[in-house]
């Protein structure tokens, strides 16, 4: 298992200020946008690629996580998590804009949202 992408988040009541905010001080550019959920990347020129999330609602009717982690295998997460006797907040589920993840809180309360990108292994 690898992770291949961790990404801050930011719960906010409206994310075109945002937006623009990053767009103009910093510019990053909208990678994905579903309205509620826009995530911001640095420029192709930029090695690393870093991106921010601007969120007003987790998806699915669930909070904004603090942190989205992508890995390759979910599975295997979730495996851990079991052996940990750790109970996911939300999840498994598979989401209709293509990933399948869970939520779950770290030893300091933070949100966590762990996912794969659906078909992807």
């Amino acid at each position: 298992m690898a992770v291949r992408r961790i990404v801050a988040n930011i719960a906010v009541t409206e994310t075109a200020t945002s937006q623009a905010f990053y767009r103009d001080i910093l510019e990053l550019e909208p990678v994905m946008d579903h309205g509620w959920f826009v995530t911001l990347a640095a420029t192709a020129q930029s090695p690393a690629r870093p991106q921010i999330g601007i969120a007003t609602e987790g998806g699915s009717g669930t909070p904004v996580p603090d942190l989205s982690i992508e890995v390759d295998d979910l599975g295997a997460v979730l495996e851990r998590v079991e052996q940990a006797g750790l109970v996911p907040e939300y999840g498994p589920a598979i989401e209709p804009w293509g990933v399948r993840r869970f939520f779950l809180r770290d030893p300091n309360g933070r949100l966590l949202n762990i996912l794969e990108h659906a078909g992807e292994k």
